[in-house]
């Protein structure tokens, strides 16, 4: 891919192939797959060929190497606008040209796929190492690269639906990190409001998609696409956020155990959340505590 494509597109001979829109449009489409590769190329490789004769220990080799793996997480990042690119010049000369001479099946976006299946392969891998070297040595190293690498396919998932928020002002990166995301039902209930508005919030919860950073808790209104691929990922339009120094929890709420409650200015305003099943609502708590302690 990166040279039958990535190095053709600088390629003097190959420029009336390429369409205007797409000249300078390399970093988008391939992202960041030549650090993924120099990365396997150069060091991950050859760092796991010193473990051919002890497999078992072949954690400890991810674990070295764990900071690298975030590379991942750029890559994905991009992968939407990447495949809209592509989309786009999908059926361009260009491509079907670099394609015939590699006598690939397959065309380019199936090989840009490749970096995003990887990474979610090697969970699988390392489970099944796992089953297989129980009470051998290095089974707590396996343990925790699996750990580990769960870790970045978590932040992967939770980063494709952050690229996902509309309307937020500000600057995301400034919430510090993302724990945690998902959906939930929500109801409100102000000390400021209307009683009639108070009333009206009791009945009908509010669907909304809640991203928790270290520094804020956002509350947003997800919409669903409609498209094939990245296309049909949802979209989430900004509604509104609460400054975690303000806010405060309260665990339980009575008769249902998959509720919590989020209150700021001291109860000034009221969220009760409603999770899809206890645990859910277990992690959230237990994250909201670590943030505010």
């Amino acid at each position: 891919v990166l040279q039958g494509y990535a190095a053709e597109m600088d390629n003097p001979l190959m420029a009336h192939l390429i369409s205007p829109e797409l000249q300078n449009k390399k970093d988008i489409l391939f992202g960041n797959m030549e650090e993924i590769y120099h990365f396997h190329n150069r060091i991950f490789l050859r760092e796991l060929e010193n473990y051919v004769e002890y497999p078992e220990l072949v954690g400890r080799c991810f674990l070295d190497q764990m900071e690298d793996f975030q590379i991942y997480e750029k890559y994905c990042q991009n992968k939407p606008r990447s495949e809209s690119l592509w989309r786009q010049f999908s059926d361009s000369a260009f491509f079907q040209e670099c394609q015939r001479k590699l006598d690939h099946k397959l065309s380019l976006d199936s090989y840009l796929l490749k970096p995003v299946q990887r990474i979610t392969k090697y969970q699988l891998l390392l489970k099944e190492m796992l089953k297989y070297s129980k009470n051998c040595e290095g089974a707590e190293d396996l343990q925790e690269a699996l750990t580990s690498i769960l870790g970045i396919l978590k932040a992967v998932n939770d980063s494709m639906h952050q690229i996902a928020i509309t309307g937020y002002d500000g600057n995301l990166n400034e919430l510090g990190k993302l724990l945690m995301q998902g959906s939930f039902n929500v109801w409100t209930d102000h000390k400021k409001g209307h009683a009639k508005v108070k009333d009206l919030a009791r009945f009908k919860p509010m669907q909304r998609h809640l991203f928790l950073h270290e520094k804020a808790v956002l509350f947003c209104k997800k919409r669903e696409e409609n498209g094939e691929g990245y296309e049909k990922a949802p979209s989430y339009s900004y509604k509104h956020s609460l400054n975690m120094a303000a806010v405060g929890i309260t665990e339980n709420v009575k008769g249902d155990a998959k509720k919590f409650e989020i209150w700021y200015n001291a109860r000034e305003e009221v969220y009760i959340i409603q999770a899809p099943t206890p645990e859910v609502k277990a992690t959230w708590v237990n994250e909201i505590r670590k943030v505010l302690t």
